[in-house]
């Protein structure tokens, strides 16, 4: 499994090994500011992002059943080799509910990070049981990264380990805290394209200056992926008087999503009004899927900073 000396820290910045209630590993990672973000073996996903004041700045459903395993409602799940109910894979793809490894050989120098972060690396490779549903060779990396001013950075690398093609999307599917949902604004996808219902693929482009959220215009659901977005967007909580500055690299769409109210009644790991608090704002590859020949690697990055206003300048963003 590894041993916390597979996790990176210096003089400032540090990491611990920990275990779930199901004695499932989890890696926590902290800054001498106070800021922390933890990640479970389990799915390779992160649970936990604080900033220096100990505050949650992601989400966790209320109705979350800590004593099974399984991918949470909430975090970060890493979507792998699908996103959404396509294909003959269950929903998401099977990377979040499988146990990862502590990488204990990273290739560090394949990860372009500034000093003084503290991170962890983690590596999923195919089981026999994988390989009977989804027939590909593949290594899957994964650094978490906490930096030293509390922004939060996921690099994942997708190696074809075998002698076939083959095609993949992907998705860092982020779950952000905010106070309430009617007060969420999302700039940067303006005039962008965007499928409405990622089954149906109903094409549209977004005319207003910025999402928000309005209960007589959103009836069942919202789920957006914008297409070949801008490698910035600010998710702006106004009562919050915070902005989510999220930056991405290898990763083309943006998918956005609430469960809405009438959704969420019938969803198992959903509280009653759990929808107000949350937004889903990740980086991914969905339009057009990821293809590697026999040796061939992807990349793809993820950096969320926390800015304490209610606007995003431009400076902030671009």
């Amino acid at each position: 499994m590894g041993h916390p000396a597979a996790a990176v820290w210096d003089s400032e910045v540090a990491t611990a090994l920990v275990k779930d209630c199901n004695g499932i590993d989890q890696i926590k990672l902290r800054n001498p500011h106070g800021a922390s973000a933890k990640v479970s073996l389990y799915g390779g996903q992160v649970i936990s992002w604080k900033n220096n004041q100990g505050e949650e700045l992601l989400f966790t459903s209320s109705k979350v059943n800590v004593k099974d395993p399984k991918a949470i409602r909430g975090g970060i799940p890493i979507c792998f080799p699908q996103f959404g109910n396509c294909g003959s894979h269950e929903q998401h793809g099977f990377a979040r509910n499988k146990i990862w490894a502590v990488d204990e050989d990273p290739l560090s120098h394949s990860f372009k990070d500034s000093n003084r972060k503290s991170y962890v690396d983690l590596l999923l490779k195919p089981s026999e049981e994988d390989l009977k549903f989804w027939p590909h060779g593949f290594e899957l990396r994964l650094r978490v990264c906490l930096g030293l001013d509390g922004n939060l950075t996921l690099i994942s690398r997708v190696t074809n380990t075998k002698e076939k093609p083959f095609s993949f999307s992907f998705a860092f599917h982020t779950y952000l805290s905010v106070s309430d949902i009617s007060e969420v604004r999302i700039e940067g996808l303006e005039t962008v394209d965007y499928f409405d219902n990622l089954s149906e693929r109903e094409r549209f482009t977004e005319q207003g200056d910025a999402i928000t959220f309005e209960a007589e215009v959103i009836i069942e659901v919202f789920e957006r992926v914008y297409l070949r977005s801008p490698n910035c967007v600010a998710v702006i909580d106004h009562e919050k008087r915070r902005t989510f500055v999220i930056k991405k690299d290898g990763l083309p769409d943006v998918v956005v999503w609430n469960p809405w109210e009438k959704k969420s009644k019938v969803m198992a790991d959903m509280g009653y009004d759990d929808y107000r608090k949350m937004v889903c704002v990740g980086g991914a590859v969905i339009e057009k899927p990821i293809s590697l020949k026999p040796g061939e690697k992807w990349a793809g990055r993820l950096e969320i900073n926390l800015a304490n206003s209610s606007f995003c300048s431009e400076p902030l963003c671009f």
